[in-house]
């Protein structure tokens, strides 16, 4: 079965000189890939991961390029154009997204950038943009998570507390202000964990998970944490025991314990104001 706005692999069935065939099945039937994302190599027989979406004349065709999302995905888009049939949105493909008027929740400027979910229209059955991501969001069904487990973060909007975060493409989560050890961008997309769910069913994320008292684990956790901060920390065998067990819930005993394995293996320098990455 062909699904239309997502990446499907298909089997060659037709070599021409502007392009090739592919096997859609009995529903779609031979689906065209231009010349121009031909993989090189390609022969007839062979299968290959395409994108399927509809042309400017609403046929199907599938390309080789990769939209920043596909249907069922949250996305951050810039808007390239509006005019009566809605806005546009650039997705990475030659073929903007259309984000039509009654999918806005406000109307959108060009040049802006907004989140999006992306569905199939119950109509013509292409991709659009929705700005109504609530619609598409499970605030009740909690049974897929459990406390530890590692999950797709997208960040959705920047609050009070901390960064916002679609969870897995059903759910939003909170990724508390000092969980984040740096700035995290709109519409950033990142690996994640569960680190609680609440009575409310309200989710809160983390980046990584707190660790145990093994040295490996912390000394792992604190090379990440280096890597994400640019290779520095302020941080080092001196700094209030609070401060260290905010940013990685360990004691300062653990850390310092840690911190002289990563000397001794030469990944870090310790500095007068923290630690330091070495390349």
């Amino acid at each position: 079965m062909i699904h239309i706005g997502k990446i499907n692999s298909l089997r060659i069935v037709k070599e021409v000189d502007f392009g090739l065939y592919l096997d859609g099945g009995e529903e779609r039937g031979e689906i065209l890939l231009p010349l121009r994302y031909i993989p090189q190599g390609a022969k007839v027989d062979d299968t290959i991961d395409v994108f399927i979406y509809f042309d400017s004349e609403d046929r199907i065709i599938a390309t080789t390029e990769t939209p920043y999302a596909q249907v069922g995905e949250f996305a951050f888009l810039e808007v390239v154009d509006v005019n009566n049939t809605g806005a546009f949105m650039n997705w990475g493909l030659i073929k903007d997204l259309l984000l039509p008027y009654d999918e806005q929740t406000h109307r959108p400027e060009v040049g802006k950038s907004y989140v999006v979910y992306i569905l199939q229209d119950g109509t013509t059955g292409r991709p659009i943009a929705s700005m109504k991501i609530r619609d598409f969001l499970d605030d009740e069904s909690l049974d897929d998570f459990q406390v530890g487990q590692e999950v797709e973060l997208f960040s959705a909007n920047k609050t009070d507390l901390g960064y916002q975060m679609i969870i897995n493409n059903t759910h939003v989560g909170l990724l508390h202000q000092h969980e984040a050890i740096r700035s995290i961008k709109h519409g950033e997309r990142l690996q994640g964990f569960i680190q609680n769910i609440r009575d409310d069913h309200k989710i809160d994320v983390c980046l990584h998970m707190k660790p145990s008292e093994k040295t490996s684990e912390i000394t792992d956790l604190i090379l990440y944490k280096l890597k994400a901060n640019g290779g520095f920390l302020a941080l080092h065998d001196k700094s209030d025991p609070q401060d260290i067990k905010k940013a990685f819930g360990v004691s300062k005993g653990m850390f310092k314990k840690a911190l002289g394995a990563l000397y001794k293996r030469k990944k870090i320098s310790l500095e007068s104001g923290g630690i330091r990455l070495k390349e």
